[in-house]
């Protein structure tokens, strides 16, 4: 299996992603933001949390017009796997790939802990690792991580399921406690908290681990 990780100004994830990639299997491609295209053959990009461009304008909209976004959004509208975590689900938001905002968090400080979180749904490439109702801990690192949608789009996600992870103490506002989403097609993630921050016994907790090595297994057999 195939996974490129995307490089941004500002970018403080990129290798914690690549090294959960690695560890679950993958063979990883890190790829610089001005790039226009992505490797051959990659089956799932990953779009990692940080500081994109210092999060001058919002976070997450100047990266969103880099050359390797439009390869992004291309590579989801065939239907190619993604996971944006913390700055990444802000670009794809941006990107118009994942629907809703990241505001402000309520408090307007920056948060930085372990949380826990109810995985939703189980039927999807990143949650088919747990159990529906199931409670993980994973670290939030943000201060625009207050998810915002309209009422349509939330009884959207609700009816769909494509609500993915849901904070048991909302921590920054958002709404109806969504920490993460998934696309119409189920094969884009967007979520705050940093699943490659729990996926190491030495970084504190490895809730993290069944994503990475469900995504593995699942695209392993396709």
């Amino acid at each position: 299996m195939k996974a490129a990780v995307v490089v941004f100004p500002g970018s403080n994830c990129d290798r914690d992603l690549a090294v959960a990639f690695e560890q679950a299997g993958f063979e990883v491609s890190m790829v610089w933001h001005k790039d226009s295209q992505l490797p051959e053959g990659v089956d799932i990009v990953g779009v990692p949390g940080g500081f994109s461009y210092g999060d001058y304008l919002r976070c997450g909209a100047i990266a969103a017009q880099s050359p390797i976004c439009q390869a992004v959004v291309s590579h989801a509208e065939r239907g190619g796997y993604a996971l944006g975590i913390c700055n990444g689900f802000q670009i794809l938001t941006e990107t118009g790939v994942l629907p809703g905002a990241l505001l402000r968090n309520a408090g307007l400080k920056y948060i930085c802990r372990t949380v826990d979180l109810t995985v939703a749904t189980s039927d999807s490439a990143f949650t088919q690792g747990y159990n529906a109702g199931d409670v993980i801990g994973v670290p939030i690192a943000h201060h625009d991580g207050n998810y915002y949608a309209d009422d349509a789009t939330v009884a959207a996600l609700k009816d769909q399921d494509r609500i993915a992870f849901t904070y048991v103490d909302n921590p920054n506002g958002s709404v109806a406690d969504i920490a993460g989403i998934l696309s119409e097609n189920r094969r884009v993630l967007g979520m705050m908290p940093h699943p490659e921050r729990a996926s190491d016994e030495g970084h504190g907790g490895t809730d993290g681990v069944a994503m990475f090595r469900a995504l593995s297994g699942l695209l392993a057999d396709a």
